[in-house]
């Protein structure tokens, strides 16, 4: 990491969309913070809420429900800023990059005029600097024939060239925090590792924060140096990934790091967190996880536990957490 003092402090972050009279609360208290040049994992099963939480950060879920929370970029609250306001940071200090390219990416334009209206919106470039920038990125992210490339239109590239783009078009404005959502989906997993070597060398370069959205534990543990494990739009166990994930305390981040497979044998049932999340419009009373959790207790299931240090820079929400001496074997 490059500087401690955080560039992004999110607290108590709500979301609340309604859907026929009944309110879903997909995310719920949110807290963290990113420093820069830090990379922040995102973790949890589908439905926790971390492509709710990125969006809200920037305001794009203010549109379908209510938001509520501190969002400070830069020691000034976003959340509650106006759009226009706001338009001015979104692509040119805050970049997001979507889960499926394909569908992130106008089809009926080329590849050069979406990477140029970024660069026109955020910068005081020139067309013909705009071009040139826009050259220069595709070639920063790897696709060949750069300048050739530009008339061409999303269709015309593979998956992991169109992720190239969608990172390209990210960065073009400089910005100083990555919102990374899944940006590997559905590609193999050769190009899954060239695509967050990539992010995470111009991160680098850029001296640039991410926060870095995904399934997969494996990518955390190599990619990240914190993270925050959500469940059913909660952050259940935040803390640095060698701790988490070596020493997981939550019972959740115990259960995630059991469904990794590890020197298993042939036609051996591999394990899954007995259950499923609870659905949003009936959340329970106390703890979310309790209907799945070994160790839950009567407490658990009239009483919501919060978000607690157990050591300076480890947090955990549960009531009876994993023993410490239990962790490591877990």
């Amino acid at each position: 990491m490059i500087d401690q003092k955080p560039i992004l402090e999110v607290s108590n972050l709500c979301t609340t969309f309604r859907r026929g009279g009944v309110d879903l609360p997909a995310v719920r208290d949110v807290s963290f913070s990113v420093g820069q040049g830090e990379v922040l994992g995102l973790v949890g099963e589908s439905g926790s809420g971390k492509s709710v939480t990125l969006r809200s950060i920037l305001g794009l879920s203010r549109r379908y429900g209510d938001v509520t929370g501190e969002v400070r970029w830069l020691g000034q609250d976003i959340a509650s800023m106006p759009e226009r306001k706001l338009r001015h940071i979104r692509g040119r200090e805050i970049a997001m990059i979507f889960q499926e390219p394909m569908t992130s990416l106008n089809p009926l334009l080329t590849v050069g005029m979406q990477l140029t209206e970024t660069l026109k919106a955020h910068t005081d470039l020139n067309r013909a600097a705009r071009r040139d920038r826009a050259i220069e990125m595709l070639d920063h992210v790897g696709i060949p024939s750069a300048a050739s490339r530009l008339g061409e239109f999303p269709h015309q590239f593979s998956g992991g060239m169109r992720q190239r783009v969608m990172i390209a078009i990210a960065l073009a404005a400089s910005p100083k925090l990555l919102l990374a959502d899944e940006p590997t989906t559905a590609l193999d997993v050769t190009i899954q590792a060239q695509i967050l070597d990539l992010i995470l060398s111009l991160a680098d370069e850029m001296q640039m924060g991410v926060i870095l959205v995904t399934h997969d534990l494996g990518v955390v543990a190599q990619t990240c140096e914190n993270v925050a494990v959500m469940y059913a739009g909660r952050v259940v166990e935040q803390g640095a990934v060698r701790q988490v994930l070596g020493a997981p305390r939550h019972p959740y981040t115990v259960g995630l790091m059991r469904s990794v497979p590890q020197n298993v044998p042939p036609r051996t049932q591999l394990y899954s967190v007995p259950g499923t999340p609870p659905s949003l419009e009936a959340l329970p009373v106390g703890c979310a996880f309790a209907s799945r959790c070994q160790n839950r207790t009567e407490r658990c299931l009239t009483a919501r536990p919060t978000l607690d240090a157990i050591t300076d820079d480890r947090r955990v929400a549960c009531f009876n957490p994993v023993a410490a001496e239990k962790a490591g074997a877990a």
